[in-house]
């Protein structure tokens, strides 16, 4: 399985908004994607500004075809330009 881990910082003020439109993505990613095993948006309890996503998909051709979705496309560059700075973007291999 393909795994990502993405640890984003947002801009002061922005949080509410990375919330819903991930919130979204995550929704439909669960209802669309069925080689989409979780693709879940947790907060840091120390620095509330700090998110991290985590994708696990059957394959990378699950993955791919997640990023090519209609949804995906729409609310990907709202969610980048909550974005302070770079994300801090990770791949691995699911082991149990």
């Amino acid at each position: 399985m393909t795994v990502f881990i993405a640890t984003l910082k947002i801009k002061p003020g922005h949080e509410a908004e990375f919330e819903r439109l991930q919130a979204e993505l995550s929704q439909l990613t669960h209802a669309s994607e069925p080689d989409t095993k979780v693709y879940d948006i947790i907060r840091s309890r120390d620095n509330p500004a700090t998110y991290v996503v985590y994708g696990r998909f059957k394959d990378d051709a699950a993955f791919q075809l997640h990023q090519t979705t209609a949804f995906h496309e729409r609310l990907v560059p709202p969610i980048l330009a909550t974005v302070s700075g770079d994300m801090d973007l990770k791949f691995f291999d699911y082991v149990a």
